[in-house]
């Protein structure tokens, strides 16, 4: 048996022995003709038992739920990146991409900014071009990002068809009004606030590096 196999087991015991300890009291209690006075305080101590059982079971699923599971995205793994651009904003890209890739769950990056895909990398889908929809949209308009948690739930996520088709979480953060960097992962509700707000912060480095060229040029 697999160590998954083992741990779910254990979790599931207190809730096996609960309901089976609450059926076997019912049957002898309907099968006992004359109760007595002694078998009454034991059956009332065995429901308080099966009821302790019952609510350590719900208890621990509350503290160690399940995790979501991963998926294998289907894409290929690449990195592109606009040639005419500054070599410090490229440096910039290209670090910034790397840092969250590797420190965060997330397994495809797209940078878009002023009509032009700047940065596509990680595991990309087919599409190569990039569209702004709704949600991108609104994204740039309200200057707020918008964290999708589990993709498989949202009817809307043909959106994003130049990610891979199954990826089950998405996070848009805006750059200025121009533009958007997003992240997406293989597993649904998997970026924590703490991601959240480190990836809000390294989107709002490259906003004021892209805006500074802008404005140099």
């Amino acid at each position: 048996m697999s160590q998954k196999k083992e741990n779910q087991w254990l979790k599931n015991f207190p809730l096996i022995a609960g309901v089976i300890g609450g059926f076997l009291l019912m049957i002898n209690r309907l099968t006992t003709v004359t109760v007595l006075d002694s078998q009454a305080r034991s059956d009332a101590l065995g429901v308080i038992l099966c009821a302790a059982l019952l609510l350590t079971s719900v208890l621990m699923r509350q503290i160690n739920p399940n995790p979501p599971e991963s998926v294998t995205l289907k894409g290929k793994e690449a990195f592109f990146l606009v040639q005419d651009l500054s070599s410090n904003i490229k440096t910039e890209l290209a670090w910034a991409s790397h840092l969250i890739l590797t420190n965060t769950v997330t397994k495809s990056i797209i940078i878009y900014y002023q009509g032009k895909t700047l940065l596509r990398r990680g595991i990309l889908g087919e599409m190569d071009e990039f569209k702004v929809g709704s949600i991108v949209k609104r994204v740039m308009e309200t200057q707020k990002p918008v964290y999708l948690v589990d993709l498989k739930h949202y009817p809307g996520k043909i959106e994003f068809d130049y990610f891979p088709s199954n990826i089950q979480g998405l996070i848009c953060f805006p750059l200025n009004r121009d533009g958007v960097l997003m992240v997406a992962t293989n597993i649904p509700r998997s970026y924590t606030k703490q991601d959240e707000t480190w990836i809000q912060g390294i989107s709002e480095k490259i906003a004021l590096e892209l805006e500074s060229c802008a404005i140099l040029s």
